[in-house]
């Protein structure tokens, strides 16, 4: 079987953000790590499974929802980034 690039790099995308997060040692930072593991482990979740969709309908509406979870992991990124709380500032500012 040919490998899926976008399955892929989703879930290399999922382990690079939990690699981060463990990085991140305070606790209040703890709601905006949650929400940002939770949207960044999510992209390559939906994206998975989008390629058991049920009908073509299914495979799009899966794909929408991982693109709106990539949206909301992009937010959260340049938040880190802009901000004076981010743990590796090279890392936010060159992704």
């Amino acid at each position: 079987m040919q490998e899926n690039i976008i399955v892929s790099k989703t879930f290399d995308f999922a382990v690079q953000v939990t690699r981060y997060i463990l990085k991140v040692n305070n606790p209040k930072l703890e709601p905006i790590v949650r929400q940002f593991l939770k949207s960044g482990t999510s992209v390559g979740a939906n994206v998975r499974e989008a390629q058991n969709a049920e009908s073509r309908a299914d495979f799009i509406h899966k794909m929408k929802i991982a693109a709106k979870e990539a949206e909301e992991t992009e937010y959260w990124l340049d938040f880190l980034g802009r901000s004076e709380i981010c743990p590796i500032r090279a890392t936010c500012q060159n992704r």
